[in-house]
């Protein structure tokens, strides 16, 4: 049989690719503590947990396991905008500016599938997470790179994206805070994004699922709070990280009208929606656990500071992240780049990080560490590191 030749374009999975190296290490007998995948390790709040098995076992819900894209949960885009309204001040009409999302990388796969067309453009933040560029290629189109460097900030430069490329490109990523580079914007940023997106008629997606992980007062914004921005942007947001529910495939896509109309389009045709039961949880979560977003922000705030005080204490100098649960560092010297440092990191101590490189070329010299992994494991394998490295 021969395969689609889009296949032949999609780089390696970066995660598949660590879990590879981790089956083969632990074949082997090491004791490997993996510090590279962003899976929250704290368990989803208990009422979200009572709220789905209430709904999944409601004898008064008779479509409670039907279809959830035929039968939605009308409180769930009401929940969506009720929470926009009151952590952002932007105002959302739940019938047409939001629309449900099984996890948001549903979204962001399938949104150039309703935008690019083939040979169109998509411009993509690098270093970016890899289904922005799947996502693109999977639709026919290519991906302009926006390279985000540390002396920006790690922002995109628009004024260095060519006229050429900018008068043929149809979507821009953004994200922010950023994964995997921690960074945050401002909205004077935002604005910046939006003059330029409606200079050239392109759709910014914002991909914000790390909002609510901020750290020492930092607050993060929407990109839908510039005035105007909802003409020409979509925000994806999700319950996965701020509630530890990232099995639970539970997101939301917001503001334009028109695109996420298409976007819905296609998903009509590709999924049956959400589970109704997970719908309600979402509708609890939104509605009552703030105080458990400022409780696990507590836990990665401390582990933050484990990382960077330990890795700051072997001769880096990494300022702490205010957003996201992960820690974004330079490799050091005396290796070839990141994959040679995770490499012999893996070797020497049985501890994973991520190497940059799998986020893009511009990842190139940096590696990341994730913070979601039990404090007394997560000490271990800092301690790990200090003894592999000194």
């Amino acid at each position: 049989m021969q395969r689609a030749k889009r296949l032949d374009k999609i780089p390696p999975y970066l995660f598949a690719e660590i879990g590879r190296k981790i089956a083969k290490a632990r074949a082997e007998g090491k004791d490997v503590i993996s510090l590279g995948i962003g899976d929250p390790d704290q368990p989803t709040p208990d009422p979200v947990i009572g709220e789905l098995i209430r709904a999944i076992r409601d004898p008064e819900d008779a479509n409670r396991h039907r279809y959830g894209g035929d039968v939605p949960v009308r409180e769930f885009p009401i929940a969506v905008a009720e929470w926009y309204q009151k952590r952002f001040g932007v105002e959302l009409d739940p019938g047409k500016e939001v629309l449900a999302l099984m996890g948001s990388k549903d979204g962001i796969a399938h949104i150039p599938w309703a935008f690019i067309d083939p040979g169109d453009i998509a411009l993509v933040p690098q270093p970016g997470y890899p289904v922005y560029n799947v996502g693109t290629l999977f639709a026919g189109g290519e991906s302009h790179f926006m390279p985000l460097y540390q002396q920006n900030g790690y922002q995109p430069d628009f004024d260095a994206i060519p006229a050429k490329v900018a008068a043929s490109a149809k979507l821009m990523w953004l994200c922010y805070p950023n994964n995997p580079t921690t960074a945050v914007a401002h909205l004077e940023f935002f604005r910046r994004a939006v003059e330029f997106a409606r200079k050239h008629d392109i759709l910014i997606c914002h991909d914000s699922p790390y909002s609510e992980n901020t750290f020492d007062g930092y607050q993060s914004p929407s990109l839908l709070q510039v005035e105007g921005a909802k003409d020409v942007t979509i925000e994806l947001n999700s319950l996965s990280k701020p509630y530890n529910m990232t099995g639970w495939r539970i997101a939301y896509a917001v503001g334009n009208a028109e695109a996420l109309s298409a976007l819905n389009l296609v998903k009509e045709n590709t999924d049956s929606g959400i589970l109704r039961a997970i719908q309600f949880a979402g509708v609890k979560a939104l509605r009552e656990q703030d105080t458990f977003v400022q409780q696990m922000n507590a836990i990665y705030q401390r582990r933050r500071d484990l990382v960077v005080d330990t890795l700051n204490g072997l001769g880096w100098n990494i300022e702490k992240p205010r957003a996201t649960f992960y820690v974004w560092a330079p490799v050091p010297d005396g290796y070839a780049n990141s994959g040679s440092f995770a490499s012999e990191l893996l070797d020497k101590s049985g501890v994973v990080v991520t190497p940059g490189r799998g986020y893009g070329e511009a990842g190139e010299g940096y590696f990341r560490i994730s913070l979601t992994y039990p404090d007394e494991r997560l000490r271990e394998a800092m301690q790990r590191i200090a003894d592999a490295l000194r």
